[in-house]
């Protein structure tokens, strides 16, 4: 699958484009099926919200679940990142964001690349995320905040140290440090003055779409996103490619391998219908 030149020229103005229905209900379905297995096993990956019962997200499932490879090997979404990049790609990381209803936690405004960089030693911001939609998105249940073009300015976001030291009160107090990079205290974020000037500059957009639908976006976006107050979950998979042509420079890599992919091999695409078998 392939992105036309009105699409690619869309995503680098605007740093994301939203390809509604992308996959099918049946192909969606498949993934839905998988998910209580997922989320119910205790582990590193799985993260907590501030509770320590709801959910979060759940990383590196593709290296533990077949049809969640399928997803992260997909023509689909391989193809549009491969051009986004112009280059080959590489599994970068792969999270499930679940946001459950009534208690899914906001997302400060934040980049993504700054993680990436000051975290693992990535040297550019040739990174593309992409966000397959398991439930119906709507204005209701917690949508992404984009700052459209904003991934245009270069990272922006900085310590955050308020929240750095939030994580004393946390069930994560005594984790590794790497943890306050998944939770709601992020470590790195882009401050109200900045997200302010960008947003009186660009504006704010919400993509939304039903379930199924696929959102590829720049990993320098300004983002974020509400707590999901509504009685619908809000469950997106997010596959991050990072072009083979820009991996980590850092030699003593600190971060386990489901945050940080270190199979820097270009990845190979499973058939159009491999969800469906």
């Amino acid at each position: 699958m392939q992105l036309n030149q009105t699409q690619l020229g869309f995503y680098q103005d605007n740093g994301f484009i939203l390809l509604p229905a992308h996959f099918s209900p049946a192909e969606v379905g498949r993934l839905k099926a998988e998910l209580p297995t997922l989320v119910a096993k205790d582990s590193l990956e799985r993260v907590v919200e501030k509770g320590g019962e709801v959910v979060r997200s759940v990383y590196g499932s593709h290296a533990k679940n077949e049809i969640f490879r399928r997803l992260a090997c997909h023509p689909r979404i391989v193809g549009p990142a491969r051009q986004l990049l112009d280059s080959q790609v590489y599994l970068y990381q792969f999270k499930i964001n679940t946001k459950n209803a009534f208690h899914g936690d906001l997302w400060d405004w934040h980049q993504d690349f700054i993680f990436w960089q000051m975290e693992d030693g990535v040297p550019a911001d040739r990174l593309v995320n992409v966000a397959v939609f398991m439930d119906d998105v709507s204005e209701f249940n917690g949508p992404m905040f984009f700052i459209p073009g904003s991934h245009r300015e270069g990272t922006l976001a900085s310590l955050n140290r308020k929240s750095v030291d939030a994580r004393g009160g946390s069930i994560y107090k005594d984790s590794p440090s790497w943890i306050s990079n998944l939770t709601a205290d992020i470590k790195y974020s882009v401050g109200s003055e900045i997200v302010s000037r960008l947003a009186d500059r660009f504006g704010i957009v919400a993509p939304k779409g039903p379930s199924g639908s696929v959102l590829f976006f720049h990993c320098n976006l300004v983002h974020a996103s509400p707590n999901n107050i509504s009685p619908f979950n809000r469950v997106i998979a997010f596959v991050t490619y990072n072009s083979v042509e820009n991996t980590p420079v850092t030699p003593d890599q600190k971060r386990p391998d489901f945050l940080c992919g270190r199979n820097h091999e270009p990845l190979q695409t499973v058939s159009d219908s491999a969800l469906l078998f």
